[in-house]
């Protein structure tokens, strides 16, 4: 295994790990940085539940080498809540019954998230299509969808 020194911004704070490159960032979130609320679902990007904001965009994390963060911001969801005080986003999927079992909602708050950033004021088609990567076994997308449009709602406040 081959070690590198990469610096990259993590929850806006820089950080510098000596790692294998190729190492999954979902593995460095989880075992270097002690940060679960990324979940491990399928390993092969196909399920959403590792979703983190690289730069601002939401990507599976399973699927990006650590060296690939070099100079980049990472965001997770532990960046959202600030102590016991939720997002919006995650106080309006609770609101909702929009988290059932939880496993995916992590990735789909960031999906959600990323979404809210980049257009305050989306269509049901905008937030189909920006949640089509994350997997939901439980809720079905109809809470999903509602929960997002009531946190728009209160992020107009």
């Amino acid at each position: 295994m081959k070690k590198q020194v990469v610096n990259f911004l993590l929850n806006s704070e820089p950080v510098k790990i000596d790692a294998d490159p190729a190492e999954s960032l979902l593995n460095v979130l989880r075992e270097n940085f002690n940060l679960f609320g990324t979940k491990a679902g399928c390993g092969r990007g196909e399920c959403g539940a590792c979703t983190v904001l690289i730069d601002g965009m939401p990507v599976n994390s399973c699927l990006v080498p650590l060296g690939k963060v070099e100079g980049c911001s990472v965001e997770t969801i532990e960046n959202l809540s600030s102590g016991e005080q939720y997002h919006p986003i995650q106080e309006a999927f609770v609101e909702k019954g929009a988290i059932q079992c939880g496993f995916c909602t992590p990735g789909m708050v960031m999906s959600a998230y990323a979404l809210l950033k980049n257009n305050p004021q989306p269509t049901s088609l905008e937030i189909k299509t920006a949640i089509s990567g994350n997997l939901c076994r439980c809720s079905g997308y109809k809470q999903i969808e509602e929960a997002i449009l009531l946190a728009v709602e209160s992020l107009k406040d």
